[in-house]
C-alpha cells in the first residue's frame, strides 16, 4: 500500500455567521516540511493542525490554508497600532543597513506591510466569539487530514501500479539475460580459444598452460551470474515495499540505487552484443522506476 507525496483536500464550514475554507496540498520533498496560513486570533488551531499532521505523515511538502470570513469583517478587524509599530521600526533598520551596505531595497507598500503578520487582527472584544469557531475548526482537522490522505493513498495506488509494472518488466528482463547465458559462454569459449592460438602462434616459449588460466580467469571475471542473482532478489523486495503497509519512499530509492549498479556492471561485463541489448533495456526501465519513486512518500 504505497502513498503519495502528491496529495490535496478542502473543507467548508459555518457557524454563528462565519463561514471557512480549509485547503492543504503537498507535494514531493526529502522530508517532511509543513507550512501553515492561518488568520490571526485562533489561538491553539495551527499547534492542533501541525501535530495532527505530524502524526498521519512522514514525507512531503504540505501547505495548508485557511481563510475565515464574516459579514461583519469591518467590525472584527482592526489594526494592532503595536505590531504596526515594530514592523515599521523593522523595516526602516533593515533600509537604512542595506543602503549603508550600498544594496538597493524595493519599496515596500502599506498592503505589503498588512500582510504582516500581527499587523491586522481581530478585535480582543471578539474573543468570547472565536472561542466556538476555534473549538469547529479543530474538530474538523481530523477529516480534513484524512480526505488528504485519503487522496495521497489514490494517487499512490496508481503509482504501485506503474512500478508493479515495472519491476515486472525488470524480472523478464533478467529471465531474457539468464537465457543468453549458454550462448554467450560458447561465443566466449571460442572467442578465448581463437585468443589463445594467436597468442601461441605470436609467442616463442609461451607456457600454454599458464595463458589458459589467464583467459579462464578473464572469463571468471565477466561471468554475470551474480549480478543477474541480486537484480532477482532487488525484484522480491521491491514487491515487498510496494506492497508493505509503512512509508516506503526512501527505501525504494536505495533500492533504485541498487538495481541501477547491478545494471551498470552487467553492462559492463557483458561482452556479448544481446546481453548488451538486454542491460540497456534494464537501465531503461530502473530510471523510469527512480522517476516514480520521487513520488512515494
Amino acid at each position: 500500500m504505497i502513498y503519495s507525496m502528491t496529495g490535496y483536500a478542502s473543507a467548508t464550514g459555518e457557524l454563528n455567521g462565519f463561514t471557512w475554507i480549509w485547503d492543504m496540498r503537498s507535494v514531493n520533498a526529502r522530508g517532511l516540511d509543513i507550512r501553515l496560513r492561518l488568520p490571526d486570533g485562533l489561538d491553539g488551531v495551527e499547534e492542533t493542525l501541525r501535530n495532527a499532521l505530524k502524526k498521519k505523515i512522514a514525507r512531503g511538502n504540505v501547505s495548508v490554508t485557511l481563510r475565515v470570513s464574516h459579514p461583519d469583517d469591518d467590525g472584527q478587524y482592526a489594526v494592532n497600532p503595536e505590531r504596526l509599530g515594530q514592523a515599521v521600526s523593522h523595516l526602516l533598520s533593515i533600509a537604512s543597513e542595506a543602503e549603508m551596505r550600498g544594496l538597493a531595497v524595493a519599496p515596500v507598500s502599506a498592503a505589503d506591510i498588512a500582510q504582516l503578520r500581527g499587523v491586522i487582527e481581530m478585535r480582543a472584544a471578539d474573543a468570547d466569539s472565536r472561542a466556538p469557531l476555534i473549538e469547529a475548526l479543530k474538530e474538523q482537522i481530523p477529516a480534513l487530514i484524512d480526505a488528504f490522505i485519503a487522496s495521497r493513498l489514490e494517487e499512490g495506488q496508481a503509482l504501485s501500479g506503474v512500478m508493479s509494472g515495472q519491476v515486472d518488466q525488470v524480472e523478464t528482463l533478467v529471465g531474457q539475460a539468464e537465457a543468453l547465458l549458454d550462448d554467450r559462454s560458447q561465443a566466449q569459449a571460442e572467442g578465448l580459444r581463437t585468443a589463445l592460438a594467436r597468442i601461441m602462434d605470436a609467442t616463442e616459449g609461451a607456457d600454454p598452460d599458464r595463458v589458459s588460466q589467464e583467459l579462464a580467469l578473464i572469463a571468471v571475471k565477466t561471468d554475470v551470474r551474480e549480478e543477474l542473482d541480486r537484480l532477482r532478489a532487488h525484484v522480491a523486495v521491491a514487491r515487498s515495499h510496494l506492497s508493505a503497509g509503512d512509508p516506503a519512499g526512501r527505501k525504494l530509492d536505495f533500492l533504485m540505487q541498487e538495481f541501477n549498479r547491478e545494471a551498470n556492471t552487467l553492462c559492463s561485463k557483458a561482452q556479448f552484443n544481446e546481453l548488451t541489448r538486454v542491460g540497456l533495456d534494464l537501465k531503461h526501465v530502473i530510471d523510469q522506476m527512480r522517476e516514480q519513486v520521487q513520488n512515494v512518500e
